[in-house]
């Protein structure tokens, strides 16, 4: 009889145990990782801001410096599933503390590029040794976040994007400008060098500090621990273990054509945003800088109120596939507007609102069907396949800028794929993964 007692004194303590517990788990773990993926992408921004210094002092084509970009790539892609099966096993906190030491020198070694040969060299080694980290921070999250929380937890981790472009770029112009022939060195050589030491730099706190489970956790005590690790064990049911699970599931190829064509839509803004400012008109580096700042900074509160709003309404197919959508109508409202500053712009923010503030919420899809071996695996296949957008996009704008003169034909082409991205996330997803999640 005691049992069926109604207990709310009981249920609202474990409540604000429960909240108390994930908000130390998140101030502990999420802070860093942010700081650390800004670093991350820090290395995507710069390569953009120093196109426009190293382009001609090295005598890189469009088309050149868009296979360049590209890649980087391609390195990613060979070394993506081997480093997340590896971080699977040695654990987080090594092997992204590995990641980043080693991504960061090689970032920092872009300083001494001469040619064109090692121009090419050196972005597939740093593709290469920047492999798995974000793969494998989404694993680390399954690790601690419980599925109505994550969409939450990969938005604020992944404000990264946007806090590094709205930095990176006044950042990145002020380096060009204000160190440029310091030392006989040209600004895009500082460049490379002060933004890629401190990365690895950061690798060496990662080791010191992150923890790999809960169970490591010293800031936690014995009763928030086991609601936390509760909460977790309640959703392996039904979810995929084995690597093998994961590449024979259709949804782990759906997902990873669809991260393809959102990839496109991302890498379009990181490599030729400044370009494409350029293009109307406006010469300063510092002002190009400042301006990439403003789309950054919008899709940062686009990326938090989508997440938020998605872990709310425990729905993710019309949350995802509507940014996606709306990050294609920017696309081709900027190739339509590219000779006018102030409508270019909005354009801008618009792409950049859908292009960056959906990838919270996809996200929360691979763990919401995979687990264990079959997550760290298929995590990284969907990451490594759909970087490979990073390939196609720049190239395909760099060529269209070659041909043409001009980039719209590339923008309207990753315009087409975004709008055919968000067409296969609302009408295409498997049911089980897309499903409205009514315990949320």
């Amino acid at each position: 009889m005691s049992n069926a007692i109604p207990m709310p004194g009981l249920r609202a303590h474990s409540t604000v145990l429960e909240e108390a517990a994930y908000r130390k788990a998140v101030w502990r773990i999420v802070p860093l990782l942010i700081v650390c993926f800004i670093f991350a992408y820090f290395d995507r921004v710069n390569i953009s801001f120093a196109k426009l210094q190293m382009q001609g002092d090295l005598g890189l084509s469009n088309a050149a410096y868009g296979l360049g970009a590209s890649i980087f790539f391609v390195g990613y892609f060979i070394f993506e599933i081997p480093s997340n099966l590896i971080l699977s096993r040695v654990g987080a906190r090594v092997w992204i503390a590995r990641i980043m030491i080693s991504w960061g020198i090689a970032s920092a070694a872009m300083m001494f590029v001469t040619s064109e040969k090692w121009f090419y060299i050196l972005r597939f080694i740093i593709g290469a040794t920047e492999a798995g980290f974000l793969p494998g921070i989404i694993l680390y999250f399954t690790y601690w976040f419980p599925a109505k929380r994550r969409a939450r937890i990969n938005a604020w981790f992944m404000t990264s994007i946007s806090i590094s472009g709205v930095i990176g770029g006044p950042l990145s112009g002020f380096i060009m400008t204000r160190f440029a022939g310091v030392n006989g060195l040209a600004g895009w050589q500082w460049l490379f060098l002060l933004e890629g030491l401190p990365t690895a730099l950061l690798g060496l706190v990662v080791l010191m500090v992150l923890k790999d489970r809960i169970a490591d956790a010293h800031w936690l005590n014995a009763d928030e621990k086991a609601i936390l690790q509760t909460n977790l064990d309640r959703e392996q049911h039904g979810t995929e273990h084995k690597l093998m699970d994961a590449l024979r599931q259709p949804g782990t190829l759906m997902l990873s054509v669809i991260y393809l064509f959102m990839l496109m839509g991302l890498y379009g803004l990181t490599f030729w945003m400044p370009q494409l400012i350029k293009n109307t008109g406006i010469a300063s580096p510092m002002t190009i800088g400042l301006l990439t700042a403003i789309p950054y900074a919008a899709a940062g509160v686009g990326m938090v109120v989508l997440g938020k709003s998605s872990d709310r309404n425990g729905e993710r197919r019309w949350h995802l596939g509507l940014a996606v959508a709306l990050g294609g109508i920017g696309y081709i409202l900027s190739a339509y507007f590219g000779g006018h500053a102030t409508f270019a712009l909005i354009a801008l923010v618009i792409a950049a609102v859908g292009a960056i503030g959906c990838l919270p919420v996809f996200w929360t899809l691979p763990p919401a069907f995979l687990s264990g071996t079959a997550a760290a695996g298929g995590i990284a296949l969907i990451n490594s396949i759909g970087n490979l957008g990073g390939i196609v996009s720049p190239y395909l704008v760099g060529v269209a800028v070659d041909v043409t003169g001009k980039p719209a034909a590339g923008l309207y082409a990753i315009a087409g794929v975004m709008i055919l991205a968000a067409l296969l996330i609302l009408f295409g997803l498997p049911e089980r993964i897309a499903k409205r999640d009514t315990s949320l």
